[in-house]
């Protein structure tokens, strides 16, 4: 079994104490997000867990626990994005000059093949144009290609949850032709530096562009890291586009404190961590 931590919120930011408890308990108790009076028990101990994949933003917090997750035995990479978006659009961020410096530590410590760094979602606004991508993604290649295997790069999809805040933002899908016309420009810069990159998600096919899809939760990479034999299953509870192996997600939406104004695990009011925790 694979464990996702989490689609739905961002544990290593926030609630790496209370994923460290759930883990010495060996179990955590999850609701089902489309019914949250149906709660399931999954296992957290270590011979039952493939693998632990970590999805997020800025992991600081959770630095001090991986002395304790090495210990358990768990296996575990990261999923880790890093964006030249300000604070109009990733409201709680901290300095991204920090957030850098913290994805070379965490590359140096584990290795760059257990970093994962994703640059998403690709948005253009008023703001931030399809050049400043190029630009910002150039230096950001520049500063992290040596501390990382591969990039993931998606394009923004409206929700219609968050109309309100896209609508302000002025945040809108890209057009087909738009995608492809900046993953061009993407590919050509990763290509340059000899960074390979991956779409997540896509409905548009970018392999001519040296744009692979992905799979974020990746067998071949579990098997990589944790040493055992996984097989590939697709999941079929994510989106029909979505590449993943089948993994059993924790944690709940709303409960993220970065708040981003284009997450899609904002689906409401604010959540707060009780029993079944964040």
């Amino acid at each position: 079994m694979i464990i996702s931590a989490s689609r739905r919120t961002d544990i290593p930011a926030f609630f790496g104490g209370w994923f460290m408890e759930r883990l010495r308990e060996g179990r955590v108790l999850v609701k089902n997000p489309m019914n949250p009076a149906q709660v399931s028990v999954v296992s957290l101990v270590p011979e039952n867990v493939d693998c632990f994949v970590f999805w997020t933003k800025d992991p600081e917090n959770f630095l001090p626990c991986l002395d304790e997750l090495d210990c358990s035995g768990a296996k575990y990479y990261f999923q880790f994005t890093v964006t030249a978006y300000d604070n109009s659009l990733e409201r709680n961020l901290r300095d991204k000059a920090g957030i850098i410096e913290t994805f070379i530590r965490l590359s140096e410590r584990l290795g760059k093949e257990r970093l994962v760094w994703r640059y998403d979602p690709v948005i253009i606004n008023g703001r931030y144009s399809a050049a400043f991508h190029e630009q910002a993604f150039g230096i950001l290649c520049e500063k992290l290609r040596a501390y990382t295997e591969r990039c993931v790069i998606s394009f923004i999809d409206a929700y219609g949850f968050l109309s309100k805040d896209f609508a302000e933002n002025g945040i809108r899908e890209l057009s087909p032709r738009d995608c492809e016309s900046l993953a061009e420009k993407l590919g050509s810069i990763a290509g340059d530096f000899r960074l390979p990159l991956f779409s997540c998600c896509e409905k548009i096919n970018l392999e001519k562009y040296g744009i692979r899809p992905s799979q974020c939760i990746d067998y071949t990479l579990v098997r990589r890291v944790s040493g055992r034999e996984i097989a590939y299953k697709k999941d079929r509870g994510q989106r029909g586009e979505c590449g993943c192996t089948v993994s059993r997600d924790i944690g709940t939406y709303n409960t993220c404190g970065h708040g981003c104004v284009y997450c899609y695990a904002r689906r409401g009011p604010p959540a707060f961590p009780d029993k079944y925790g964040p």
